[in-house]
């Protein structure tokens, strides 16, 4: 079936596919970190913002976010563009979730964090990841 002609019913069921947490660039990141021997909270629900990845100890947080729901405006991110169908509905929410990742940002850095947004397109290069990881949190503690 076309995409634009899918049913309501078939629409939500793709949009309830989407998952908000524990997504593949996100277990990328953890699997990394945990490699090479972090330790983290994960979806702290009393922090401002849910940040998918908490150090806790080194006032530290990660966000991981996918390029499309929260637009992801760099050059060769191959989900960043924006749809060219419905922008009514779609370029106010991606501004608003954009908007938002700014707000938590900020609230967290306000209370003494420093943040990280990790893109799910960099998931992909493991070896640049790892760099940016390391030099964002120092060195593992024992």
């Amino acid at each position: 079936m076309p995409k634009n002609n899918r049913s309501a019913a078939g629409q939500r069921r793709i949009m309830q596919a989407i998952r908000s947490k524990d997504t593949k660039p996100e277990l990328r990141v953890r699997r990394l970190l945990h490699a090479l021997g972090y330790r983290y909270r994960v979806h702290l629900k009393d922090m401002t913002g849910k940040p998918d990845i908490a150090f806790t100890r080194r006032r530290k947080v990660i966000f991981v976010h996918g390029c499309f729901w929260h637009g992801h405006q760099a050059e060769g991110c191959p989900d960043g563009s924006r749809p060219r169908s419905n922008t009514g509905y779609w370029n106010p929410k991606l501004d608003r979730n954009a908007q938002r990742d700014h707000e938590n940002a900020a609230a967290l850095e306000a209370a003494g964090w420093q943040v990280l947004t990790v893109w799910a397109c960099e998931t992909l290069d493991e070896a640049a990841l790892r760099g940016r990881l390391v030099a964002f949190l120092g060195e593992p503690v024992a």
